[in-house]
């Protein structure tokens, strides 16, 4: 069992930036976006303030977002590294299981990666992903340097949304259904 701690608060600023981009596309009417909350047990709670000290995970979790964009079923994890490539070992194998599941019903799954060294954040489409994940099972590399993610699918802020990734997500299908 994983107990909560105060590395299970990694990513906290990116998960408000896009909690905070999700509200204000609800709110123009763009997409409908959730934050899947992490089952937590609560071991140790200091009832004074009523704050969980101490908790295991209940169970795995899936993915941080999921929701509807256009008529588009989509699902996400953020994922944050400081180093100039993000680590295969940051992704598990429930997670790749769900995605994998969500593009067979006919969803798009992707990551939104943050790397915190230069403040870049990217789009990962799936099956980039997917191919990634497979290249390590024989042998491949255990990670996907920065340089390697692909420029036209680059997140930035613009238009009041602090992370506006629905333009990568515009991008990724522009191409798939070109193909």
């Amino acid at each position: 069992m994983g107990y909560w701690n105060t590395r299970g608060l990694r990513g906290s600023l990116l998960e408000e930036m896009l909690n905070l981009t999700n509200d204000r596309y609800r709110q123009r009417g763009l997409a409908v976006i959730q934050k899947i909350p992490t089952p937590i047990t609560p071991v140790q709670v200091d009832n004074s303030d009523r704050i969980i000290s101490k908790a295991y995970f209940g169970e795995k979790s899936t993915v941080d977002y999921i929701g509807v964009a256009q008529g588009t079923a989509l699902c996400f994890d953020a994922k944050q590294t400081d180093r100039t490539s993000l680590p295969m070992q940051n992704i598990h194998s429930h997670q790749m299981d769900f995605m994998a599941a969500f593009e067979k019903q006919g969803g798009v799954s992707f990551l939104l990666v943050n790397f915190t060294a230069d403040d870049a954040f990217y789009f990962l489409p799936f099956a980039d992903l997917e191919r990634r994940w497979n290249a390590v099972r024989v042998g491949g590399r255990k990670s996907i340097p920065r340089d390697d993610f692909q420029k036209e699918y680059r997140v930035e802020s613009g238009n009041g949304f602090p992370l506006h990734y629905l333009e990568a997500l515009n991008v990724y299908l522009g191409k798939a259904n070109a193909k």
